[in-house]
C-alpha cells in the first residue's frame, strides 16, 4: 500500500465506525502556551480531555502533522542514524471523548491491523501497564493472542500523564517483529531496549484517572481514549521495508538529493546519514514555512533556521556548495499533494524563504571562517593549544558552525576545541532560552481561571451593544475570588449574559460602562482565558459590586464601530494583496484595535510605492462600491469548500463565521465587521516593513483616524512651501538640492579634517612604556573613519608601537587601538578593545593589530584613556 492508500484506509476505517473526520491542525499549537510545536494528535483535542471544551462528537480521528524537535520529544540527533526517526512527521490516530473505552480502543485496533492491513498476527507483540490487568485480559482471553506474546511493563514505559497533573492513565502498544536477521535476542528484552528489529506501530492511551497536585490518582468519571499510530512506520512494515526512508514518503525526496549531489545511495558510509538527514530536514522545513514559520533568531523560527542550516551543511559535505533545498521543497509538496494540497499554492513562497535562509547561512558561513581565522590565529599567537569553548559557541550560535566543523577545522591547524566549554555555553543558551518561552507560566496564570469553566455564560455581543440586566455570576481579585469591589478598586467580573467581544483572532476586547443602582463600573477590556470563558477587566467608579448583583451592561459603541471598520479592512487589504501580489500572500498575524490595524502576511520583497498606491487605490473603490458584509454560521469544511481563508494560527471548531464582503473577500473569522464597506469611509496605509525573512507588515488607518493623518500631511506640505519659499510642485527638487549641497560640503570638510590630522602637519606627542612607544591621543568631532585613516598614518610614523585614539563625534564616543605587527604576540588590539569599550558604554572587535569600539559615553573619553594606558602598561 502506498501511503496515501495507507492513511485513507486508517481514516475511512474509523468514519464507517461513528468518529468525525477532523482535518489536521497547524503545527503552530493554538491556545496551548506549553507547545513550541503541535507534537501529538491529541494536541487539538487537549482541551476537550481537560473538560474545558466541548463537541458536538465523542468519537474523532485524524492525520495529524506533528514536529519532535524540542523538549523531552526531541529526536533531532537521532535523525539519519536510526531508520524510524524523524523531525516531521504524521500521527494517526482515534479519540474517544467519555465514549468507548479500552475493550473497543484494543478490539478496532487489532481489526484494523489484523483485517484491513492484514498484518501477520504472528509479528505483532504488546505491550501493557504491569498493573493493567484488564487490559492484558482484554488482549490475552478477549482476542485470543498468546500470553508469551504480552508483555508488562513499567511506568516509564506504559503509562501516559498530560503533565505533573490532569488526566493520565496506563497504555498498551502494538510492536511488529521485522525478523531476527536484524538482531537476535528475547521480544521482550529486544522491545525494552528500542532494539531496531522491533517497531512500535501504534500507541493506545486510557485516560482513567486524573492526577491532583498531591499525586493522587483518582478515577475519571468519563474514561477517554487517545491513540497515536505513526504513518511512517507502518508504511515501512506495509511496504515490506527495514527503514522509513525506504517507502514512498521518502525515496522521491533521496532520489532528488542523489541527483543534485551525484551521490549513490544507499553507498554504506556517512554520505546516508547526510542524504537521510536531508530527507528528513526538508519534509519538516517545508511543512514549516507552508504553516507560517520563518526563519528567526528565537523561538519557532530559530528552531526552521537550525532545520535549514543543519541541513545545508550536510549538502556541503556531499559536495553541494550552492543553495539546493529550496529546489527539494517541490518534490515534498509534490508527494504531500493530496492530503495537503495548500502546499502546491505556498510552494513559490516556502521555495523563496528557504533560498533566502541559504543565502544567508553561505554568506555567514563565510564570515564566520574568517573569525575561526581569526580565532585560531590568537591561540596561537597566545601559546594555546585549543580554541575557547565561548569562541566555539559564538562561531555555532552566530555562523551557525557545527561543533564538527570546528573541531575538523581546528585539527587542520593542529590545534583542539573547547567541547566542555562549548557544551556549558550550550546549556546556558537552553536555559535562557527555558526562561524566555514562557508557556508553564502562561498556562498557570491561565488556571486560576478553571474554577469557573463551569459558569454559563450566554455571549450576544454579534447581536447587541447593551444588556438591560445581567446577573454578576463571579468576582475575581488579585488572582482570587472576591464577593465585591469598592468604589476605586479594580478587579474582574464574569457576567451571566455579555455583550463586550473577548479579545480574539487579533481583534481587541471591547470596553464600556456596567451600571446599577448606586453602582456604576467602567469596563477597560474583555478577554477570554480559557475557552468560553468571557472575563471582563472592571475598574469601581462609585458605590460597589457584589456577585449574584444585578447590572445594566453598556459597549462603548463609538469605539466598537471604528474597531469594526478596521476589521472588515484587514479582510479587503488580505484580499488585495492576494489579488495584487499573487496567491502566495497569507496572513499571518494582525492586530485591529479603534485607531489603526496592523496586518503581517507572507510575502518576499518590500512592496514598491506603486504597489501600496496599487493596494490603497483597489481597497478605496471597494470602500465606494459599498460592497455587503455577509455573515454565515457554517462548518468548516462547507466554509472552506465555498473558497474562504483560513488564518495560520487560528483554531477553528466545528462551527465557523464565513465573512463574506461581496464577492471580492471570503474569510473564516469570528470578529466584528461593518454591514457595508462604505461605512469604513476610507482607508490609508501608513507603513510597510519588515517583521522577519519572508513577512511584511502592512500599518493602516481608516475612517476619521485616516482622515486626520492626510489632513495632518497635508499641514505639514503648507509648512514646508512656506520655509523653502516654494510651490507644491517645486518641494521635492528644491529639497534634492539642498541634500546635495549638504553632501559637497560635509565631503570637503572630512577632507580637512584628514589634512588637519596629518602627522607631519600636527606631530602626537610620542611617549615610552617601558622601550615600547606609545600614543595615547583625545581627538575632536573626528568620525570613526578619520580615526582609522588617523591611527595608520601613526603606525607608519612612530615604525614600532602602540596607539590608543577617542573621540566624540554627534553625541557618540569612537575608540581605535592599532599595534604594529612585530608587537602583535605581546599585545593585541582585540583584548585591548575588548577590556576597555565598556568605559564609554559601548564594544566592539577587531584583530590582534587593529580593533575599534563605540559607545553612548562621550563624557568618559578621559578615562577610556587612561584605562588604556594602565592596561598596557600591566601587559607590558
Amino acid at each position: 500500500m502506498k501511503a496515501n492508500e495507507i492513511r485513507t484506509a486508517f481514516l475511512d476505517f474509523f468514519e464507517k465506525r461513528g468518529h468525525r473526520l477532523v482535518p489536521s491542525s497547524s503545527l503552530i499549537p493554538k491556545d496551548d502556551p506549553t507547545l513550541l510545536f503541535t507534537n501529538a494528535g491529541m494536541n487539538q483535542f487537549k482541551n476537550i480531555f481537560l473538560g474545558l471544551e466541548k463537541r458536538s462528537y465523542k468519537r474523532a480521528t485524524t492525520a495529524q502533522k506533528c514536529l519532535r524537535v524540542s523538549g523531552k520529544h526531541n529526536d533531532l540527533e537521532q535523525v539519519g542514524r536510526t531508520p524510524k526517526h524523524h523531525t516531521f512527521f504524521e500521527m494517526l490516530g482515534n479519540f474517544s471523548f467519555g465514549d468507548y473505552f479500552k475493550k473497543e480502543a484494543i478490539a478496532l485496533a487489532w481489526e484494523l491491523i489484523t483485517s484491513v492491513f492484514r498484518l501477520p498476527a504472528d509479528k505483532l507483540y504488546i505491550t501493557v501497564y504491569e498493573e493493567d490487568e484488564e487490559a492484558f485480559n482484554l488482549w490475552h482471553h478477549d482476542l485470543g493472542l498468546p500470553a508469551f506474546r504480552i508483555f508488562r511493563f513499567g511506568k516509564k514505559d506504559n503509562f501516559w500523564a498530560m503533565g505533573e497533573t490532569g488526566p493520565c492513565g496506563p497504555c498498551s502498544e502494538i510492536h511488529y517483529d521485522l525478523g531476527e536477521n536484524i538482531e537476535k535476542g528475547t521480544a521482550a528484552d529486544l522491545i525494552a531496549s528500542g532494539s531496531d528489529r522491533f517497531v512500535e506501530l501504534w500507541n493506545l492511551v486510557f485516560m482513567q484517572f486524573f492526577q491532583d497536585e498531591q499525586g493522587q490518582m483518582n478515577p475519571l468519571p468519563r474514561p477517554s481514549i487517545d491513540t497515536g499510530l505513526g504513518l511512517e512506520r507502518l508504511a515501512a512494515v506495509l511496504q515490506g521495508k527495514i527503514s522509513n526512508f525506504e517507502t514512498d514518503l521518502f525515496t522521491p525526496v533521496i532520489n532528488a538529493i542523489c541527483e543534485e549531489s551525484g551521490q549513490d545511495y544507499p553507498a554504506g558510509g556517512e554520505n546516508d546519514v547526510y542524504i537521510r538527514i536531508i530527507a528528513d530536514h526538508i519534509r519538516a522545513i517545508t511543512f514549516l514555512v507552508g504553516d507560517g514559520v520563518n526563519p528567526a533568531n528565537d523561538g519557532r523560527g530559530y528552531v526552521l533556521r537550525r532545520l535549514i542550516r543543519r541541513a545545508y551543511r550536510r549538502g556541503n559535505l556531499l559536495g553541494l556548495e550552492r543553495p539546493f533545498l529550496y529546489r527539494l521543497a517541490s518534490t515534498v509538496a509534490d508527494i504531500m499533494k493530496e492530503p495537503y494540497p495548500e502546499l502546491l499554492t505556498s510552494l513559490p513562497y516556502i521555495s523563496r524563504v528557504c533560498l533566502a535562509e541559504e543565502e544567508r547561512f553561505a554568506s555567514t558561513l563565510n564570515s564566520g571562517l574568517r573569525y575561526f581565522e581569526q580565532y585560531a590565529e590568537e591561540a596561537r599567537a597566545t601559546g594555546q593549544h585549543s580554541i575557547g569553548g565561548e569562541k566555539v559557541f559564538k562561531l555555532y550560535d552566530t555562523f551557525g558552525f557545527p561543533l564538527d566543523l570546528c573541531q575538523e577545522l581546528a585539527r587542520e591547524k593542529n590545534l583542539e576545541v573547547d567541547e566542555a566549554g562549548f557544551q556549558k555555553e550550550l546549556e546556558n543558551q537552553k536555559e535562557r532560552a527555558r526562561l524566555s518561552w514562557e508557556g508553564e507560566a502562561k498556562l498557570k496564570e491561565k488556571s486560576i481561571y478553571n474554577a469557573y469553566q463551569q459558569l454559563k455564560i450566554n455571549p450576544v455581543f454579534y447581536e447587541k451593544e447593551r444588556v438591560d440586566e445581567t446577573e454578576v455570576l463571579a468576582i475575581i481579585r488579585n488572582g482570587r475570588s472576591a464577593d465585591q469591589l469598592r468604589s476605586g478598586e479594580e478587579g474582574e467580573i464574569i457576567l451571566s449574559v455579555t455583550p463586550f467581544y473577548a479579545e480574539s483572532g487579533g481583534q481587541v476586547g471591547d470596553r464600556g460602562l456596567l451600571k446599577s443602582s448606586g453602582f456604576s463600573g467602567e469596563v477597560e477590556n474583555t478577554f477570554m482565558p480559557i475557552p468560553g470563558l468571557i472575563v471582563h477587566q472592571l475598574k469601581v467608579l462609585a458605590g460597589e459590586i457584589k456577585a449574584g448583583q444585578k447590572v445594566e451592561a453598556v459597549v462603548d459603541t463609538a469605539r466598537r464601530k471604528a474597531i469594526s471598520r478596521n476589521h472588515t479592512s484587514t479582510h479587503l487589504l488580505h484580499a488585495a494583496l492576494r489579488q495584487i501580489l499573487g496567491d502566495h500572500v497569507r496572513q499571518s498575524g494582525s492586530l485591529v484595535d479603534d485607531k489603526k490595524l496592523r496586518f503581517d502576511f507572507t510575502h518576499f520583497a518590500p512592496l514598491s510605492e506603486e504597489e501600496i498606491q496599487q493596494v490603497e487605490k483597489l481597497i478605496n473603490e471597494k470602500i465606494m462600491e459599498n460592497l455587503p458584509v455577509t455573515i454565515k454560521v457554517t462548518s468548516l469544511e462547507e466554509g472552506l469548500a465555498e473558497g474562504a481563508m483560513a488564518i495560520f494560527e487560528e483554531k477553528y471548531g466545528e462551527k465557523v463565521r464565513l465573512v463574506k464582503v461581496g464577492d471580492f473577500s471570503r474569510e473564516l473569522c469570528g470578529g466584528i465587521h461593518v454591514k457595508n464597506t462604505g461605512e469604513i469611509g476610507s482607508f490609508k496605509i501608513t507603513a510597510e516593513s519588515s517583521v522577519a525573512a519572508g513577512l511584511r507588515r502592512i500599518e493602516a488607518l481608516t475612517g476619521q483616524e485616516a482622515l486626520s493623518y492626510v489632513g495632518a500631511l497635508e499641514k505639514s506640505l503648507k509648512s514646508l512651501e512656506k520655509l523653502l519659499k516654494a510651490g507644491r510642485q517645486e518641494i521635492l527638487p528644491r529639497v534634492e538640492k539642498l541634500l546635495t549641497s549638504l553632501e559637497e560640503k560635509d565631503e570637503e570638510i572630512k577632507k580637512l579634517k584628514k589634512r588637519l590630522l596629518n602627522p607631519a602637519s600636527q606631530p602626537p606627542e610620542i611617549k615610552e612604556i617601558k622601550g615600547i612607544k606609545f600614543v595615547s591621543q583625545k581627538l575632536e568631532e573626528i568620525d570613526l573613519d578619520a580615526l582609522r585613516s588617523y591611527a595608520d598614518s601613526l603606525k607608519q610614523k612612530i615604525g614600532s608601537g602602540v596607539i590608543v585614539l577617542a573621540s566624540a563625534s554627534d553625541g557618540r564616543a569612537w575608540l581605535v587601538v592599532a599595534v604594529t605587527a612585530d608587537l602583535t604576540k605581546k599585545i593585541q588590539a582585540n583584548k585591548i578593545i575588548k577590556e576597555i569599550a565598556p568605559v564609554i558604554g559601548g564594544g566592539g572587535g577587531g584583530r590582534a593589530d587593529f580593533a575599534q569600539a563605540g559607545g553612548n559615553q562621550p563624557q568618559n573619553i578621559e578615562q577610556v584613556l587612561k584605562a588604556g594606558v594602565e592596561l598596557i602598561e600591566q601587559l607590558l
